[in-house]
């Protein structure tokens, strides 16, 4: 890990001169002290602009968006069945974090912000959609366009957003003093991501139900396949939040390792919606099983692969974490035949 850079003055210093305004700078007069200020007002300014235009977003989808249906308590129960998976597969990963345990508020904030980021992925995605899938002409082009959809803006968007989420709060707490932690905090912004998301997806196919029994129906229907995305979710956002936190303890590098983080989530997000729509429907019609089943059986493979990478990672961590705290075992005492 390298050194924080130095000015060549400072470097020579023995610390007989007062370098201030030189080379170096810390907080000393009026002025240092409003251009701190600020610098403070500006940053916590922009942090809170991007909170409170998530939060209209997300007011504005609760009243013309659909989202206000969410007040039937049976959608409502519907949503957070939908979760349940996502949520123990994040609780499996704040459990297995060898170090300390990240508290509640932090983790409660994360999801918070998962949940209301997702809207900014939703106006990228809707704006960005339409220009990128009409890229080509001919037979295939609608599937190289929604392909590029899935590769070029839809993994990098939300991927992007669920890191946000991380970075604008837990990354900043003394808290987050591993790695590893940001792996955690990953998977709980995923899980915020995945939460909304479903409630979008079954109040929308609920609204499409003639009668209300048919509604429930679909909603219930959509609930099963939602429950089986938000794994997915979880996972990804899990490896960006990895490599988020191996940037933090690595400064030097922390712009490409962060970027390599994103790439990594956003290939395997964008790998899992190519997919899909595609091998279940392939493996229903050579084997003759159900649709359903082919679909199942994809996502749980699919999920399975990339959730023992993902667990490889935490596993790896543990084991260097426990060698690095390893007591050192004392030597044995000499006998009298031991020189």
């Amino acid at each position: 890990m390298g050194n924080r850079r130095r000015d060549p003055v400072s470097v020579r210093d023995d610390g007989s001169q007062d370098l201030y305004d030189v080379s170096e700078w810390e907080v000393r007069s009026w002025l240092d002290r409003v251009a701190w200020l600020c610098y403070a007002a500006l940053v916590y300014s922009l942090r809170g602009f991007v909170v409170l235009a998530a939060i209209a977003i997300l007011l504005s989808q609760f009243l013309v968006g659909g989202l206000g249906a969410l007040s039937n308590p049976v959608l409502g129960a519907f949503t957070v069945l939908s979760a349940v998976p996502a949520l123990a597969l994040a609780a499996y990963a704040w459990h297995t974090d060898v170090t300390t345990k990240e508290p509640l508020a932090l983790l409660v904030a994360t999801f918070v912000l998962g949940v209301l980021f997702a809207s900014f992925a939703g106006i990228a995605n809707s704006g960005l959609g339409p220009a990128v899938q009409g890229i080509g002409s001919g037979f295939l082009a609608s599937i190289v366009g929604t392909v590029l959809f899935y590769f070029l803006v839809v993994g990098p968007v939300e991927e992007g957003v669920k890191l946000l989420s991380v970075r604008l709060v837990a990354y900043r707490s003394d808290r987050f003093d591993a790695v590893i932690d940001g792996a955690v905090y990953g998977a709980v912004a995923g899980l915020g991501f995945a939460t909304i998301e479903n409630a979008l997806y079954i109040t929308q196919n609920a609204d499409a139900g003639v009668t209300v029994a048919n509604a429930v129906m679909e909603a219930g229907s959509i609930t099963f396949l939602r429950s089986l995305a938000g794994p997915g979710h979880v996972i990804y956002s899990a490896f960006a939040g990895y490599y988020l936190g191996l940037a933090k303890f690595n400064r030097e590098h922390a712009g490409p390792i962060v970027i390599k983080g994103l790439i990594v989530a956003s290939l395997i997000h964008a790998t899992y919606n190519t997919l899909v729509g595609v091998v279940p429907a392939v493996v229903s019609v050579l084997t003759g099983v159900s649709p359903l089943v082919a679909f199942l059986g994809f996502v749980l493979v699919y999920d399975g692969v990339f959730g023992a990478l993902l667990l490889g990672k935490f596993n790896a961590y543990e084991r260097a974490y426990e060698r690095a705290h390893t007591d050192e075992v004392p030597a044995p005492e000499l006998t009298e035949f031991e020189p």
